[in-house]
């Protein structure tokens, strides 16, 4: 989802730098994240960025970014149903010590 889907593709604005160096892009911008690029030229790149912490990275690595897109596909086709609970207990019990591969 692109939350700047709404506004034109390509905008100029002027805006003037204060005395303490800043500048306002307004609300929409209010807490994200930017890439602050200078370039020799003088001009300056500002670009919204998603950032991903080193802990979450393996989350983009094959094989785990397909099989968690494939569990995502899943989830929203599928129906939720009541789970039984014994039923799901004695599976765990029997799975013990055969580990398939997860990440610890």
């Amino acid at each position: 989802m692109n939350e700047f889907a709404d506004r034109p593709a390509d905008t100029i604005e002027i805006k003037v730098v204060g005395k303490s160096g800043q500048i306002s892009l307004g609300k929409r911008f209010a807490g994200k994240t930017l890439r602050l690029e200078r370039r020799q030229d003088g001009t300056v790149l500002l670009t919204a960025v998603a950032m991903v912490p080193e802990n979450q990275m393996w989350t983009l690595e094959e094989p785990h970014r397909s099989r968690i897109e494939r569990g995502l596909a899943w989830a929203a086709q599928t129906e939720p149903r009541d789970s039984d609970i014994d039923s799901l207990l004695k599976q765990g019990t029997k799975r013990v010590g055969r580990a398939r591969g997860r990440r610890p």
